[in-house]
């Protein structure tokens, strides 16, 4: 099987990747980084392939728990606005930032462009 193939994936596990991948391209992410970024999350929610002749490596069912809950728990904090520790206002999506803006009463914050957004928000800080 070459590298990169996904003939080991299930059905179930192909149209999780799909949902997410399409997830981040709405929310601004370029198509190769959010088709990695949901096969990297499938791999940590699942393990990897589940079909047999997989990547051999075993997670325990305690693991594949723990992903989802940590995934699910990201998902959520982006619903709410919040944002992500690690990344800088400036690789925020502009919905993120309004989130933000609209969590800290940033006025005048519907009008404003991406880099007004991250300029307020850091004034707010």
């Amino acid at each position: 099987m070459p590298r990169g193939s996904k003939d080991k994936y299930t059905v179930a596990q192909k149209r999780k990747a799909t949902a997410i991948e399409s997830s981040y391209e709405q929310r601004g992410v370029a198509e190769d980084e959010a088709r990695a970024r949901a096969w990297a999350t499938v791999n940590k929610q699942s393990g990897g392939g589940e079909r047999a002749g997989g990547s051999g490596r075993q997670t325990s069912q305690a693991q594949k728990a723990g992903a989802r809950q940590d995934s699910a728990r990201q998902a959520a904090a982006s619903r709410r606005g919040e944002a992500h520790p690690a990344r800088p206002l400036e690789k925020q999506s502009k919905q993120e930032l309004l989130h933000l803006a609209r969590a800290r009463q940033i006025s005048g914050r519907s009008s404003m462009r991406k880099a007004e957004l991250v300029s307020a928000l850091k004034k707010a800080s």
